[in-house]
């Protein structure tokens, strides 16, 4: 039986293999570690500053996200504001293309390039009253709306922000369906604003909303329509210094990602994004629902502007009513429009 020596030489040799096949070894668990954790950035962007709800909202969508998650990856989230990227419209145009903006929160009015029905979300008098949207809002009834989107936009609707209560803008007292006959106000760019609107007996145009304030300031225009928050931001209120309260319409902003943002990222990151966007949009909510008057109140107080009651607001349902039924059997959503009003 032989018995085989080792010598110094070769015990050497064989600690050195050893030890270069243990460093490998090393190298390659750390280099695996580093090849699946990698740093995700997201990038958002708002019209307005870190004040506005809806900058708020995305901030929030930011944190609830990073509390949701728990892959190894590492987030980042940049927020382009004050209009850095432009417009709302610009937002939705580059999330459909898969550039420069991967969420933010955006009319549904500048979704319409893409998607008729999304104007279909909060045209004027859709809603009875804020507890009438806010059911709206969590009953799933937009599904359809939604899925439409996504087919032809490649937008993600994740949540939905707004409540804030729109009124008119105007550079005169307006108080009843005679006073704003023929008044020439600026709409949104979907062409059910500019029907509706127009059943109210006024003069719309589609004007940019950065160009709002030289247009009522320059006589192009004498009234625009906003939400206190806007109306703040804008300072729509040194233009158009009388706010009557038409309570017209409540808006619904949705927070949407880009489906081929959403796509490209991991599967457990997908689902805290989804989940984050519903909680981030239902903070949004109440946070602009409950402030919205209180701003009125402020700047009333401070002389900036005045809060005039329009006493003939059922006339305004009443001349919505047949043009929104009209705007829903043509988009074949009939049954959508009796869905949303059933909702009790």
């Amino acid at each position: 039986m032989k018995t085989w020596m080792i010598s110094k030489t070769a015990k050497s040799i064989l600690s050195k293999v050893i030890g270069i096949g243990l460093a490998t070894s090393m190298a390659f668990v750390g280099a695996t570690t580093t090849v699946y954790a990698k740093k995700i950035t997201l990038h958002g962007a708002s019209q307005f500053d870190e004040t506005h709800s809806y900058t708020r909202l995305m901030r929030r969508f930011e944190e609830l996200t990073k509390m949701y998650y728990n892959g190894p990856d590492e987030l980042e989230f940049v927020m382009h504001l004050n209009s850095e990227l432009g417009l709302e419209k610009d937002y939705v145009a580059y999330m459909n293309q898969g550039i420069s903006v991967d969420y933010a929160v955006a009319s549904p009015s500048h979704m319409s390039t893409f998607s008729q029905m999304a104007t279909l979300m909060d045209p004027p008098m859709l809603f009875r009253d804020p507890a009438h949207w806010s059911k709206v809002l969590t009953s799933g009834v937009f599904g359809p709306i939604e899925e439409d989107i996504y087919k032809r936009a490649d937008i993600k609707i994740i949540g939905y922000g707004g409540g804030g209560i729109r009124h008119l803008i105007v550079n005169k007292p307006v108080r009843n369906m005679s006073e704003i006959s023929d008044v020439p106000i600026r709409v949104m760019g979907a062409p059910i604003q500019t029907q509706l609107f127009n059943a109210f007996g006024m003069a719309p145009s589609v004007i940019a909303y950065s160009e709002v304030y030289n247009a009522i300031q320059t006589g192009v225009i004498d009234a625009a329509e906003n939400e206190a928050a806007g109306i703040q931001q804008m300072k729509f209120y040194e233009v158009g210094p009388n706010i009557s309260l038409t309570a017209h319409s409540i808006t619904v902003r949705p927070l949407a990602i880009s489906g081929k943002t959403l796509r490209s990222l991991p599967a457990d990151l997908q689902t805290a994004i989804i989940q984050a966007g519903k909680d981030a949009g239902a903070y949004g909510r109440v946070v602009e629902m409950t402030e919205g008057q209180g701003i009125l109140t402020k700047l009333e107080s401070e002389g900036k502007l005045k809060t005039v009651n329009f006493t003939e607001r059922q006339k305004l349902i009443d001349a919505a009513m047949p043009v929104l039924e009209e705007f829903f059997a043509d988009n074949d959503a009939a049954d959508l429009y009796k869905a949303i009003q059933a909702i009790e």
